[in-house]
């Protein structure tokens, strides 16, 4: 599944659109790569997200087309979140 359809069904971020932007940003992070939006990712893989001051740090647990709102924090497991002083 592409990084910014994940990132658009887990609800990490909003819209597809949103998440494209954070990406060619430089501000995703996939297994210790930068990643574009297009970048493919799998069950088990790591993402580090920076939000603002925010650094979140995530695995992949499962990949799915749609989930419903109630569901889509079953899609990841959150590993760490911290902020980040600039």
């Amino acid at each position: 599944m592409r990084l910014d359809k994940f990132l658009k069904v887990s609800r990490l971020i909003k819209r597809r659109t949103l998440a494209k932007e954070i990406a060619d940003q430089g501000r995703i992070i996939v297994n210790g790569n930068v990643a574009k939006a297009a970048t493919n990712v799998e069950v088990g893989d790591e993402l580090k997200i920076q939000f603002g001051q925010k650094l979140l740090t995530i695995t992949i647990d499962l990949l799915k087309e749609t989930v419903k709102k109630e569901e889509a924090s079953d899609l990841y497991t959150i590993k760490q979140e911290e902020y980040i002083n600039q």
